[in-house]
């Protein structure tokens, strides 16, 4: 009985529904609560099913493994954000979990649905935007997002309904009848990423969404994103952008290489750096590797150099008191600074910890 709830609870069904039920097939409302409360010892017993689950998925383009033993579960009405490089293997396995790509071994599943044997059934519960827009430049925005309604088997007038409520939160409305090969960029994307909200999905995958957009339309995202999740979305997010991860996240994995190398929540990955960074950039940047050099000795590893920005990124231990050496041993050197500060790690750190390469490369 208690897996049936489970399951129930994570298809959103009411606890009315559940209980009606459950006597329907004979269950005795007595037995039903003595059970229930048997159980409120074991709350673990109750908690929803993790809206995706994923068990050593592994794929392979010919000699290319691009995903190895990949890992990992999400919360339901949480964000998680699978953050790597171009290539690291993130959009494959978006692919793999929306049914657009068959995995070589492991299993995954998706509200409850298995990825393989239940494809049909997980592609009417879950909504995604890729990472190029996927609309009909001959239609109208509005057209579009009605079409996508009605081939998710909406009828007219509540296709014509939830378009209109797209339209307007995504500030297409005053463009709604004009085609979408007219819509600059960032409005396709934005009627993109409406399309794949049309049926309110329970689970929704955004490969790297906010690609195109200006700062205006990506702080417009990030707040649907945190209303949809206020309301009970599951959202898979892939990025190459710390910033995007750190402020939307509830979880992160952090792949490479088609490899988890670290997943936690924002503040625990963070804590695996430990310290602060001392991050300098030099007026004439030639002189960077020279100024990282000197200034080595004041850190516990190994500096980081951007060589083209004049950026050197040192990991401390010391505190305020490394600021004036590190101005002191450039100043005798006759090197001069344009910046300095000392600050906390980012998730630019973690990445740089935990691969030696920074995530946009």
């Amino acid at each position: 009985m208690l897996n049936y709830i489970k399951q129930a609870k994570n298809n959103a069904i009411s606890n009315e529904e559940i209980v009606r039920s459950l006597v329907g097939v004979g269950w005795p409302i007595g037995k039903i609560l003595a059970i229930l409360m048997d159980n409120l010892a074991n709350p673990e017993d109750f908690d929803t099913q993790a809206a995706v689950i994923v068990r050593n998925i592994n794929k392979s383009f010919g000699k290319v493994q691009a995903l190895k033993d990949v890992s990992l579960e999400i919360k339901p009405g949480t964000v998680m954000a699978l953050l790597g490089p171009n290539g690291a293997g993130k959009t494959t396995l978006v692919k793999i979990l929306t049914t657009l790509l068959q995995s070589d071994n492991g299993n995954a599943t998706v509200a409850g649905y298995d990825v393989k044997h239940n494809a049909k059934e997980l592609r009417s519960v879950i909504g995604l935007a890729g990472q190029y827009a996927a609309i009909d430049e001959n239609l109208s925005g509005k057209e579009n997002l009605e079409m996508v309604g009605r081939l998710y088997h909406l009828d007219k007038q509540t296709a014509q309904i939830r378009a209109q409520e797209l339209l307007e939160r995504f500030d297409l409305l005053e463009a709604n009848n004009r085609t979408a090969k007219t819509y600059s960029g960032g409005m396709r994307r934005r009627l993109d990423l409406a399309a794949s909200l049309v049926t309110q999905p329970k689970v929704l995958f955004l490969d790297e969404p906010t690609t195109g957009l200006d700062p205006h339309g990506r702080n417009s995202l990030w707040q649907i994103i945190k209303e949809l999740v206020s309301i009970g979305t599951t959202v898979l997010l892939t990025t190459q952008y710390m910033e995007e991860a750190d402020h939307l996240a509830n979880s992160i994995v952090v792949i490479d290489h088609g490899q988890v190398i670290a997943q936690g929540t924002p503040q625990e990955l963070k804590s695996q750096v430990g310290g602060d960074f001392l991050e300098l950039h030099v007026t004439n940047h030639q002189e960077a590797y020279q100024a990282a050099q000197l200034i080595s000795q004041l850190g516990h590893e190994e500096p980081y150099i951007d060589a083209e920005a004049g950026k050197i990124t040192l990991p401390i231990k010391n505190g305020a008191s490394v600021l004036t050496d590190a101005v002191r041993l450039l100043d005798e050197a006759d090197i001069k600074i344009a910046d300095i500060i000392l600050r906390r790690p980012t998730l630019d750190d973690v990445f740089l910890a935990l691969t030696g390469h920074l995530a946009q490369s």
